[in-house]
């Protein structure tokens, strides 16, 4: 008898962990910062980034999009053509802009007026370009994921936001990629080769353990996993190392959707009261909303000797 037992045991896991493996996830990517965030100068090194980012969310057939800061377009204060070309080869990739603000506002830290001054200033070129496309601007992303401090802010800025006719980008799983891509940049300029492997050996096993974080949180939360979104960001370790990414999340079953869709999904219509001086995920505000905020502990943090290199302040200096 215990023999029997012991087998149907066996075989429950096996079944749920083939389950594991063969669920069908669903996700967006959506990659903040256009055209280029380095701390390295030089038009070289961004149409580099931009070139090797393009061909491995092309080869991935990612349907992805990318939300741009149009102060990166400028030099010496004058439209730099060159650089608006960067944003172009997005266009020509088949994928889609948003707008980020003109220069990465904090809503949290300035007036609302002056913020939405920024949303306009910042949908400039973006509008051209996509026009020239048949397109429109659609979406907009919150820098830092800053939503507001009082509802009456947040109310405001969504009615606004509605009548220009945008869309909010909402994300599910982030992370800390700037983190990694700050210390592999300064590994470069420093040219200590050792710890640039080091942090890009580093950078997938962090995603991997952050995806699983996430889903099983989902679970925790709705029974089920959702559409995700995820935020990444248009810098060197991930034009190094997208491809990488791409075949993790392929292994764990994620289908590559477009914005559109996975905003399809029921769990986006749940309301979004959060108001604090942090910007957080929407499963973070979900969680907060159900009163269920306690089962998001314990996540995933970056390694120790990555964070470290981080904050070398000394040689590094953020586009």
């Amino acid at each position: 008898m215990k023999q029997i037992i012991y087998l149907i045991v066996l075989f429950c896991v096996f079944n749920l962990a083939a389950f594991a493996q063969t669920v069908q996830r669903y996700i967006a990517i959506t990659i903040d910062d256009l055209p280029v965030v380095t701390i390295e100068d030089g038009l070289p090194v961004k149409q580099e980034i931009t070139k090797k980012l393009l061909a491995k969310i092309t080869a991935a057939k990612v349907p992805a999009i990318g939300f741009v800061n149009e102060n990166k377009l400028y030099t010496n204060g004058k439209l730099d053509d060159a650089k608006v070309k960067l944003l172009q080869a997005w266009l020509d990739a088949g994928l889609e802009l948003g707008n980020h603000t003109f220069s990465h506002l904090s809503l949290n830290s300035n007036p609302l007026e002056k913020y939405e001054d920024e949303i306009l200033k910042g949908e400039t070129v973006t509008k051209q370009l996509l026009a020239a496309k048949n397109q429109r601007i659609r979406y907009f992303r919150h820098p830092y994921l800053m939503t507001g401090k009082t509802l009456e802010t947040k109310q405001k800025l969504a009615e606004f936001l509605a009548a220009h006719g945008y869309k909010i980008a909402p994300v599910t799983y982030d992370n800390d990629d700037y983190v990694f891509a700050r210390a592999y940049d300064i590994a470069k300029r420093n040219g200590d080769a050792k710890l640039q492997e080091q942090v890009g050996a580093a950078y997938v096993p962090y995603l991997e353990s952050k995806f699983d974080y996430w889903e099983r949180q989902s679970i925790k939360l709705f029974g089920r996993e959702p559409k995700q979104t995820l935020l990444l960001h248009a810098n060197s370790i991930n034009a190094d190392y997208f491809d990488k990414v791409a075949e993790m999340l392929q292994r764990r079953n994620y289908k590559f959707i477009s914005l559109d869709e996975a905003l399809t999904d029921d769990v986006y219509k749940l309301p979004d009261t959060w108001v604090n001086n942090a910007g957080i995920s929407w499963l973070h505000r979900w969680a907060i909303e159900k009163g269920k905020d306690q089962v998001l502990k314990a996540e995933p943090d970056v390694p120790a000797f990555n964070m470290d290199a981080y904050k070398n302040q000394d040689t590094a200096r953020q586009d």
